[in-house]
């Protein structure tokens, strides 16, 4: 964190200085309390993997803010159309999908590999990667570990590169090269998908394996 974060803290208290954050079970609810609007969100952890390093992290109430994401992404400057995608359908995707749709939750399962037992494994016909079944065990850990806010903005694009710029953000890559965790963490997820390119397809255990 710099000397602009209390004015940031200020400007984006849901953000920064949250009254309350959401859990796993509460974002996934029905009807759920994420809006269907574009906005950006922070994303807060009571366990942090090994490995993050956390001294210049913000924590409220023993949680420690790691990574803040948005939806939707800006525009296509190529006059290509817009994502509809809204803070619900993206932090509810986050929660429940895989890593090959959530950047997260590729991070957050290479980065906790050998906790829980994951590896990336080529799905479908092979281009797309995700931790296979280990995406249940990784929905169960955020589910223990992983909290969210949010805020409402209909340019959440504009935030995100002021956050990522003054805030410590160690599981934030894009716009984010100048922290000290950006090159070990992409080394980190560079090899695990080169190991997964290297393995055959997976298919759920009733289907054959084939290369």
């Amino acid at each position: 964190m710099d000397q602009h974060f209390d004015e940031l803290r200020r400007d984006y208290p849901d953000l920064l200085a949250p009254e309350r954050l959401w859990s796993r079970a509460e974002v996934l609810t029905s009807p759920s309390p994420v809006p269907k609007s574009p906005g950006v969100y922070a994303w807060y952890f009571n366990r942090v993997p090994q490995r993050v390093p956390t001294a210049d992290c913000l924590t409220v109430g023993g949680l420690t803010l790691l990574y803040v994401g948005i939806s939707p992404k800006a525009p296509p400057t190529n006059g290509a159309q817009a994502s509809r995608q809204t803070l619900r359908s993206r932090l509810q995707y986050h929660m429940r999908g895989n890593a090959e749709g959530s950047t997260l939750r590729l991070t957050l399962g290479c980065l906790l590999s050998e906790q829980l037992g994951l590896g990336l494994c080529r799905v479908g016909s092979g281009t797309r990667l995700t931790f296979c079944e280990g995406e249940r065990r990784l929905s169960e850990w955020l589910a223990e570990n992983a909290f969210v806010t949010w805020m409402t903005c209909p340019e959440p694009w504009v935030i995100e590169e002021e956050l990522i710029r003054h805030v410590a953000l160690p599981l934030n890559l894009d716009q984010n090269d100048g922290h000290l965790f950006h090159p070990v963490l992409t080394a980190i997820r560079k090899t695990a998908r080169a190991a997964a390119r290297q393995s055959a397809i997976w298919h759920p255990p009733s289907g054959p394996m084939r290369r």
